[in-house]
């Protein structure tokens, strides 16, 4: 247990900002490269359930720096999300710990999802997007700042748990009903569910406890 608790030292290098940068340079590879007769960058590095049976276990962490080429906004408001609560937790953990954090959460949600997409038949499904670990950022606001103020919609003002564990249960919502479309929702709850152990196993902190400071 001390060694999972073991701090790194405190060292910025603004890791937010080169994770943004690596996303959008993806993005801009999908499309340049994107070839709809063959595996192109998508393909190979989104998670599919059958590729990655067939060896492909990369696709465990690129496919969070993977988003739809023909949607601007997926990238712009998942890139916008990791930008506004990333920075500031960034700044709190330290840059080395904000990306073990980070790609460690991402990474288990997509494991998670492969289990999930296996079980359920869901083969030929292409996971993309960094919403699964965005939502342990976004918990990780929530738990390190419990007093901040955020503006719904620009408007409304929210303290950063109300918020946060307001999207959480719109996504449970979703996941439960349906009505969310084509959202992969337990990917966003798994991300979710793993910051939350994260903070448990390696800091020995209670998010709930935390969060209600």
């Amino acid at each position: 247990m001390n060694f999972l608790r073991k701090p790194f030292r405190n060292s910025q290098y603004n890791v937010v900002l080169i994770l943004i940068g690596l996303n959008i340079l993806v993005f801009l590879g999908e499309k340049v490269f994107y070839n709809p007769r063959a595996m192109d960058i998508t393909d190979y590095l989104a998670m599919n359930p059958v590729l990655v049976v067939h060896g492909y276990l990369w696709q465990f962490a690129t496919y969070m720096f993977v988003h739809d080429p023909f949607s601007y906004s997926h990238i712009i408001f998942n890139m916008l999300a990791l930008f506004i609560f990333g920075t500031q937790v960034e700044r709190y953990m330290g840059s080395t710990e904000f990306l073990l954090y980070y790609m460690l959460t991402g990474v288990l949600a997509g494991v998670f999802s492969f289990i999930v997409y296996w079980f359920t038949g869901s083969y030929r499904v292409f996971l993309m997007g960094a919403s699964g670990a965005i939502f342990a950022v976004q918990l990780a606001y929530a738990v390190l700042f419990p007093r901040n103020i955020l503006y719904l919609w620009g408007i409304l003002p929210l303290r950063a748990p109300v918020m946060v564990l307001g999207f959480t249960a719109l996504e449970i919502f979703f996941m439960v009903t349906g009505l969310g479309g084509n959202v992969a929702h337990f990917t966003h709850l798994a991300g979710f569910a793993f910051g939350w152990l994260y903070f448990l196993v390696r800091f020995g902190i209670n998010p709930w406890r935390a969060m209600r400071r």
